[in-house]
Order: structure tokens, then C-alpha cells, then sequence
């Protein structure tokens, strides 16, 4: 499914942007936008959602308690007070359905912006060898890769698979010839003779694990050397990988740190995903009371991920889609925030704030109202 969404989806968008402004890096921009704009609907059922179980949670958690404890020997009439609480104050589960529905989507995202053209391709084929007398015994099935849509110019791309018709399984001393089809099954090599340039689009076949059990040839043929277990990779080059944009210098870098050297475009990449995912919680938290516990976890969270996405290498191009996708985010927070929330959540959230504790400022007036909130609350 994500496949089928990235090249009938994802990929048409890439090319009519690309096709417009012919700059990969402004692609990717204009295709995260169109497709958080699509989105635009489901996240902000999911925004809602949190902001008001966030107002109503306290409240709710009070009246399960008494529900439970008032209809403890009627579970019926409990499980009817229930429901009436959740028809009152929604379920908590309401914001995790348009989550799953666009999950999809941003996964086939993820997954374009992770290939071609953005990043060498690699196809991976993991072997097992086994002696000459053993392999006889062994039923053929056919192996075939995952597809992947690579890029053979600017705006055409084929997809493409790896494949053995004979299986991973070979026998010792036998020679296998690793096959490069489209989905059709025409060879990728006759695919590349139409193209300009086009052997620079052939991979890169190299032994990963066991090179004392296989050996590939430059044109993929292997070779089984001895018994045992053993991964053989292609890498197809990324039109675009190496692509820069702005202050980025390829879309298809990796690594914060790489070859005793700091990239600072990935550096600032990933220091802006922290800042725009930072900015994007504060604002969740517009006009609600104080709430210690939420506090912290808005100022470690965001910490904790830069950190993982140091070192944690992700291609310069998926962190450019993550940097805008969050500020699109931010700005779609910002606005809900500021919408009227119905009247029995006004109330509550009113009452809250007025128990809310003064804050302790220089020239402060105990009770005087806090910066953001504006005057008759959220209406």
C-alpha cells in the first residue's frame, strides 16, 4: 500500500512541482505542504481533540470515579453513566482514529523522500549456500526484491526489482546472475540504453557479509565460494542525492558526522526540527492552566529526539520534509488554539484558570490575568 501510494501519489505530485520550478529541494517543500494540506482536516480532528480531553481529563477522571463507586453492585446502569460521559466530553480515543488514517500516507512520504532521486537505492539479497550434495534436495523459489521507483532522469522513473528465479539458496560452486527488471520484466539495462548517461544508473554490487562465502562480479553475477550464510548489495545512485539546496550541500546526505567531520547542514536541520517541535508543544499549551508534569515533557521530549536523529542518520531531504512539516504544524496548532471551545469545556477550562496560583513576576498583581489568555477566555 505504501508503495502504491508513493509512485500513483506522491511521485506525479514530485514531477508536476519539479516540472514548474526545477529545483528538488523547492519539490520537496511544495510536496510536504500539498500533502499536510490534505491532511490538513484529520490533524486538526486530532488537535482538537487532545486540547479538549486535556481541558476535560481532571473532570472526567472525578465522575468515573463516583460513577464506578455509585453503581459498583449495577454494572449496566454504570456502563449507561459512562456513555453519557463520553457523549457529554468525547472519548480520549477520539484523536487516535485520524492519526491512523493518515499514517499511510506519511509513511509513503517518509519512504519517497528515503529514494530515488533523493538517495542511492540499495538492494539487498540475503544468501544462504549450502554444500553441492545438500542443494539437490533444496525446491527453487524465486526470489524478487521489494520495488523501488528510481529515477533515470529529472522526471522519469521506472520501478524497478531485484530478483533470483532460482531463490536465495545456492549451491557451492554454482554461478547466479542477479536480475534488475522493471515490473513489467523488461532488463533495466535496456531501460538505461534509451537514457543519456545511463550506465551511471547501473549499481554497485558488493559483498556485505561473508566474502570468504560469495564474491559478485561488477554486472552481478555470483559466485557461491563455500558453505554458509552470506548479503549481497546493489546500490543504484540517487538522481538528486547529491543535489544541493539552500545551505544544504546533497539531499542525499547522511550523518550528523561523517569522515572526522561535523556536517553542519545536518546540524542545523536537525537543531530546527527540535526548535519547531518545541515551539509547536508551547503552543499546545496556550491558554490551559499550568500543569508541572506537561511542562517537563515539553521541554525533555524534544531534546531527547534531536538527540536520537543525531545519531540516528537520516537522509538531508527527509529532514528538510520533517523541519517544514513541523512549522506547518506549529501554525496549524497556533490557529486551533484560538478557536471557541463549547460551552460546558469553557466553563471548565474557565474555572480552572481562576484556581490557577498568580504568577510570581516583578510588579505582578496577584490574580491578574496571564499573558495569553485572551479576555472572556476562548470565545
Amino acid at each position: 500500500m505504501i508503495g502504491y501510494i508513493s509512485d500513483n501519489l506522491l511521485l506525479p505530485i514530485l514531477d508536476f512541482f519539479y516540472g514548474l520550478v526545477p529545483s528538488y529541494g523547492l519539490a520537496i517543500v511544495a510536496l510536504t505542504v500539498v500533502i499536510r494540506l490534505a491532511l490538513f482536516p484529520l490533524s486538526a480532528g486530532s488537535i482538537r481533540s487532545a486540547r479538549r480531553m486535556r481541558i476535560a481529563q481532571p473532570v472526567m477522571q472525578k465522575r468515573q470515579a463516583e460513577i464506578k463507586s455509585r453503581f459498583a453492585s449495577n454494572p449496566q446502569k454504570q456502563q449507561e453513566e459512562l456513555g453519557k460521559l463520553m457523549k457529554e466530553f468525547g472519548s480520549p480515543l477520539a484523536g487516535c482514529l485520524p492519526l491512523l488514517v493518515q499514517m499511510p500516507i506519511l509513511f509513503a512520504l517518509f519512504a519517497t523522500l528515503r529514494g530515488s532521486p533523493f538517495a542511492d537505492v540499495p538492494y539487498t539479497l540475503n544468501l544462504k549456500v549450502l554444500p553441492a550434495e545438500q542443494i539437490a534436495a533444496v525446491e527453487p523459489k524465486p526470489f524478487s526484491s521489494a520495488s523501488h521507483s528510481i529515477f533515470v532522469t529529472e522526471t522519469d522513473h521506472v520501478p524497478v526489482i531485484a530478483s533470483l528465479p532460482g531463490g536465495t539458496k545456492i549451491g557451492t560452486g554454482d554461478n547466479v546472475q542477479i536480475q534488475l527488471q522493471t515490473k513489467s520484466g523488461e532488463p533495466f539495462a535496456e531501460v538505461l540504453d534509451g537514457v543519456e548517461n545511463g550506465k551511471s544508473f547501473l549499481p554497485d554490487w558488493t559483498v556485505t557479509k561473508g566474502e570468504s562465502i560469495v564474491s559478485v562480479s561488477e554486472a552481478g553475477q555470483i559466485t557461491a565460494l563455500a558453505a554458509g550464510d552470506a548479503t549481497v548489495e546493489g546500490k543504484i545512485p540517487g538522481l538528486a542525492a547529491r543535489s544541493g539546496f539552500l545551505f544544504i550541500k546533497a539531499l542525499g546526505q547522511v550523518g550528523f558526522y561523517t569522515d572526522g567531520a561535523v556536517n553542519w547542514d545536518i546540524a542545523i536541520l536537525v537543531g530546527s526540527f527540535g526548535l519547531s517541535l518545541f515551539i509547536s508543544q508551547l503552543l499546545s499549551g496556550m491558554g490551559m492552566p499550568a500543569n508541572p508534569q506537561q511542562s517537563t515533557a515539553n521541554k525533555i521530549t524534544p531534546v531527547m529526539i534531536t538527540g536520537m536523529f543525531l545519531f540516528f542518520p537520516l537522509p538531508a531531504g527527509v529532514l528538510l520534509y520533517m523541519v517544514i512539516a513541523n512549522i506547518f504544524q506549529a501554525l496549524q496548532t497556533f490557529l486551533l488554539t484560538r478557536e471557541a471551545l463549547p460551552d460546558n469545556l469553557q466553563a471548565i477550562l474557565d474555572e480552572q484558570l481562576k484556581q490557577q496560583p498568580a504568577p510570581a513576576a516583578a510588579g505582578g498583581v496577584p490574580g491578574s490575568r496571564l499573558p495569553f489568555e485572551p479576555k472572556g477566555g476562548n470565545k
